[in-house]
């Protein structure tokens, strides 16, 4: 079976401290969120920002 292996690269601003997480197995999670931001123009001409808030849990 092939493995799928997909990359994302977010730019943007943490909300807050990443909480690094330590399971019993030994392993080590990182949990963050980060906030990305697009601006543009509407209709009026007025500039608007949108921000979008992403969920991340990486094992490290």
């Amino acid at each position: 079976m092939n493995t799928l292996r997909n990359k994302v690269q977010l730019i943007g601003n943490l909300g807050n401290d990443p909480e690094i997480i330590n399971l019993e197995s030994g392993k080590t999670l990182a949990k963050f969120s980060i906030a990305t931001n697009e601006s543009y123009k509407n209709a009026q001409g007025e500039k608007v920002t949108d921000t979008q808030w992403h969920n991340s849990v990486d094992h490290l």
